[in-house]
């Protein structure tokens, strides 16, 4: 009996080793998606090939889930994906590098930005492209003016069109 049991035990390590070792299956490429899947992952077929295998295992897992979604949440998720395909991979990298990064803060920082994402979302439209169509600017130092600023020149008179004006004296 315990030779019998020795051998299932050895039979059972041996066969999940070599499924362990089994790579899974490769992702479709685009033209192997069903019709349904394409047309919900529309906005990646251009890089669809050039994906990762996680990430086309991910984007076919939101395809399947995306007919059970609400409206307004399949309506986040086609801007989502429309968003993401309009990013250079640079862009795409550094947001991956943004996630993986907020991913490793304290709760306490996740709930404050999530809040600040909130209070965001909640301004109208309009205030939303002002805020992030502007530049931020690093604050510049405030120090006084050395000196003031040296007085303009006068305004050399225009000469006719396609003239040179002369060069004064102190400039040539």
């Amino acid at each position: 009996m315990a030779k019998a049991l020795f051998a299932l035990a050895l039979w059972l390590c041996t066969s999940l080793s070599v499924l362990a070792a089994t790579p899974q299956k490769k992702p479709p490429t685009w033209g192997e998606l069903t019709q349904e899947q394409q047309q919900i992952l529309a906005p990646l077929e251009v890089d669809w090939d050039n994906l990762e295998p996680d990430r086309k295992r991910n984007w076919i897992g939101i395809a399947k889930r995306y007919p059970k979604m609400k409206p307004d949440e399949q309506a986040r998720v086609q801007r989502r994906m429309q968003a993401w395909a309009k990013l250079t991979p640079k862009e795409r990298q550094a947001a991956r590098e943004r996630y993986k990064k907020m991913e490793k803060l304290p709760p306490d920082k996740k709930q404050g930005l999530k809040q600040q994402w909130e209070e965001y979302n909640r301004l109208p439209e309009q205030e939303r492209r002002k805020l992030g169509s502007t530049p931020r600017k690093p604050a510049a130092p405030a120090r006084p003016p050395k000196s003031p600023p040296e007085p303009t020149p006068p305004a050399q008179p225009e000469g006719p069109p396609n003239s040179v004006a002369p060069v004064p004296a102190a400039n040539r």
